[in-house]
């Protein structure tokens, strides 16, 4: 059998200009964003906007169209390093997350992930089923309508941890358990997104729901019964070598791998990338100096990346259009509202304070790429029209953006526990690489 062919030289030449591209200007605009006093998170997603056919496309159209043509094959390459980075970043955020703190704060992640999830979901049902048809994509007016409730409910683990960590707010109990409460939310969206999805192209059937909730249960209790163990002598047998590289290997290999059996299973590989990241901090216990390496490269050149590659999706000049515009400002304060009053209620009723509970509304909100994800699915399947993708879209660029002034004012008013003092140092001490990146925002 002939060898296959190694990558032309054309295409190289431009995914290194693209990937350079977009990670200087991703960096620019990220430390931009951290003068503006916002995290660099908010940069990078508009770096993909400005290189996208949102402004460069519309100012320098063949340039644009040369550097980054819509070739599928050529944009694909670029998808795979955003998506490297956006499983790892979500695996070192799992490893980040305080186990003892979440089983003691258990009931208020479920009431905050549960409000945070009945509420917006009923109200884009509710948005969906009153908007015209001709914005459905084709398909039953039901099937629409559950499919936004869907784009409305989920959070972005992704936006959601990098914004922590750009804040310094990532030792907090609020941090912990908005991160919690968020991978509770995304779980349960894949779980409705495979559903509506089911139904656009078979119909809806009991089997196609089982089968999910049947996988669902069987990666925890992977993770639980062969999982634990197995990360645990991973870990044992790294630590044996004097240097950093087992470890990092390690800890990347696992990601990586639980990754690709959450996908193969119809899940979302950045699902399985949080729970090995949880079994990596709660049984694998890696010396955190050994992974600071990773978590530097991590934060300062894959996460950037992704969050820059993700915006190059993002078509706003569709908002020109009068009628889709004021749909969008419907749809955008639905999407708003909905997370924050249920992600709100559920934080009162866990016996939160108000800025607290404003904290979470706030951190829950940030929707981020996960939704590009979503209206990415509705638009392959025909369940939405472009115009609707575009909405979408720009909920996603908007949430993700609105969220951090308002977690830094309520954050603010949230007096420190000498528990996240001490969590807060030792991971400090124990990560000195990192701490600049970490601190960013002063």
């Amino acid at each position: 059998m002939a060898p296959i062919s190694p990558i032309g030289a054309h295409a190289m030449l431009l995914l290194l200009l693209q990937l350079g591209a977009l990670l200087l200007l991703a960096l620019a605009l990220g430390r931009l964003a951290v003068r503006l006093k916002m995290p660099a998170v908010v940069g990078e997603l508009c770096a993909g906007v400005v290189l996208g056919p949102s402004l460069f496309f519309q100012v320098a159209p063949d340039l644009a169209g040369w550097l980054i043509p819509r070739e599928a094959e050529q944009f694909h390459m670029l998808d795979a390093v955003g998506q490297i980075g956006v499983l790892l970043l979500v695996g070192i955020t799992g490893a980040h997350l305080d186990m003892k703190l979440i089983r003691r704060q258990g009931g208020a992640a479920v009431k905050v992930s549960g409000f945070g999830l009945v509420i917006p979901l009923g109200l884009g049902v509710g948005t969906g089923l009153l908007l015209p048809q001709a914005l459905n994509g084709g398909k039953d007016q039901t099937v629409f309508a559950l499919f936004l409730g869907v784009a409305m409910c989920v959070s972005a683990i992704p936006v959601i941890a990098k914004t922590l960590i750009d804040m310094n707010l990532m030792h907090r109990n609020i941090g912990q358990l908005t991160l919690t409460a968020g991978m509770v939310d995304d779980a349960f969206g894949w779980l409705m997104l495979s559903v509506v999805s089911a139904m656009a192209t078979t119909g809806l059937r009991t089997g196609t729901i089982a089968l999910s909730l049947a996988y669902l249960v069987a990666v925890l209790a992977f993770a639980a019964v062969i999982g634990r163990p197995l990360v645990r002598k991973a870990f044992q047998l790294a630590g044996r070598s004097a240097e950093a590289t087992p470890t990092i290997a390690t800890a990347v290999v696992l990601i990586l791998l639980a990754s690709a059996g959450t996908h193969a299973l119809g899940l979302e590989a950045i699902f399985g990338a949080f729970v090995v990241g949880i079994l990596i901090s709660e049984y694998g216990k890696p010396d955190p100096a050994r992974l600071a390496p990773l978590r530097t490269v991590v934060l300062a050149v894959f996460a950037p990346l992704f969050f820059a590659t993700a915006g190059l999706r993002m078509d706003l000049t569709a908002l020109a259009r009068l009628d889709v515009l004021g749909f969008a400002l419907l749809i955008l304060a639905v999407a708003i509202a909905g997370k924050f009053i249920g992600a709100y209620l559920g934080a009162r009723a866990s016996r939160l304070n108000k800025w607290e509970a404003l904290a979470l509304g706030a951190g829950m909100n940030a929707r981020g790429v996960v939704e590009v994800i979503v209206a990415m699915v509705g638009l392959r399947l025909g369940v939405i029209s472009t115009e609707i993708f575009t909405i979408i879209i720009l909920v996603a660029v908007v949430t993700s953006v609105i969220a951090p002034p308002i977690l830094r004012i309520a954050m603010a008013r949230v007096e420190q526990t000498p528990e996240e003092d001490e969590r807060h140092k030792v991971h400090l001490d124990l990560s000195t690489p990192v701490r600049p990146v970490l601190e960013r925002v002063g």
